[in-house]
């Protein structure tokens, strides 16, 4: 999770305020703060605000595209190796019900070069036997970063659909899904868009403005603004990605948060925070590779989250205790561990990492 901005605590608050009077908030106010909020993070992503819908988690957003895959494109899904659970589950599911072939792509079992030749075996599995790649834009547990774009074209080529969970990097790492050709693109809000928990958005391509929703609403209804007719009952649904909005989805509370998040990324420039996490980063990785971690290479490596896997003779939960203890938090992904920077992380928050592993190698020596 990432801390809660003050800009994003005061939206929240002030939003919470204006229940104790409910006659503040008009029928507009139903449509025009979620309808900013989907404009802007479309300006993140690179597409228009009517393909944009409010989802509740990154679980409702992949399943609806699932949902929604043609099931005569092709007789297999791709996904890679350990991918988050809630995107297996789901693309499992439906190959399940609709007897699709799932096939998994794993990391080859090599620490040079592994992150290029992952990728190459992902563009090598892409065929005209694929109906869909289910993948998170870098690896949730590591950081490797994937070649969306070169993905996204093999796709193209080859007539599959490419859905992304980019919980794990969208608003920390640029991202364009016109240019990488992604068909559905989910993100939850709490990570890297800095908002809230139980909300979040997700871009849904041209390719699904005829799908089903999970759930019928009347608020994705094309007549949902004229509450004076809404038992007029209608068949169609708002326009572009509209029909896949969560229920209720003007939340007057989590929109103006997760809002403002996006308000203040977009000013900082999802650019810019890449480039300090890498900046920030050089002396701890330097620091790994001298004294026998591994981390994934530059290329292939995220710089504001990535997996470092410990050298033999290192207690894990001994080297986690000795962190905690100086105040310095990390998350335990697979073999390894995760480490995550931001824009509030500091020069001396690195050094204090690199002591603290530094102490933990003397103790093992």
């Amino acid at each position: 999770m990432s801390p809660l901005l003050r800009s994003v605590e005061e939206a929240g608050i002030h939003a919470m305020q204006l229940k104790r009077n409910p006659i503040q908030i008009t029928p507009n106010d139903f449509f025009t703060g979620a309808d900013k909020l989907r404009e802007n993070f479309g300006k993140l992503v690179n597409c228009p605000t009517q393909q944009v819908a409010i989802i509740p988690s990154a679980s409702y957003g992949l399943s609806t595209a699932i949902r929604n895959l043609p099931i005569d494109n092709g007789i297999k899904a791709l996904v890679v190796a350990d991918e988050f659970p809630s995107g297996y589950y789901s693309i499992e599911k439906w190959c399940r019900e609709n007897g699709k072939h799932l096939v998994t792509v794993k990391p080859p079992s090599v620490t040079v070069s592994r992150g290029k030749d992952w990728n190459q075996g992902i563009l090598d599995a892409i065929d005209p036997d694929t109906a869909v790649v289910v993948m998170s834009s870098i690896h949730w547990a590591d950081g490797t970063m994937y070649d969306l774009k070169a993905i996204g074209q093999k796709c193209r080529e080859n007539g599959a659909l490419f859905i992304v969970d980019g919980t794990q990097s969208v608003g920390a790492l640029p991202i364009d899904v016109q240019e990488c050709r992604i068909d559905a693109l989910v993100c939850a809000g709490y990570k890297w868009l800095m908002g809230p928990y139980s909300i979040g958005l997700a871009y849904y391509s041209e390719v699904f403005n005829n799908g089903e929703p999970l759930e019928e609403s009347w608020m994705t209804r094309s007549n949902a603004q004229d509450f004076a007719n809404l038992t007029k009952y209608v068949d169609s649904y708002s326009p572009g990605a509209g029909r896949y909005n969560v229920g209720e989805f003007s939340n007057f509370i989590l929109v103006p948060m997760l809002n403002a998040a996006i308000v203040q990324i977009l000013a900082w420039g999802v650019q810019n925070i890449q480039d300090y996490g890498e900046t920030l980063a050089r002396p701890m990785i330097r620091f790994f590779r001298e004294n026998g971690f591994w981390v994934e290479e530059d290329d292939f490596r995220a710089k504001h989250l990535f997996g470092v896997m410990l050298p033999q003779g290192i207690n894990r939960e001994k080297l986690l205790l000795s962190l905690k203890e100086e105040q310095i938090y990390v998350s335990v992904r697979g073999e390894g561990i995760r480490i995550s920077l931001h824009l509030f992380n500091t020069e001396e928050d690195v050094e204090a990492l690199i002591n603290a592993f530094r102490n933990i190698l003397a103790e093992n020596q």
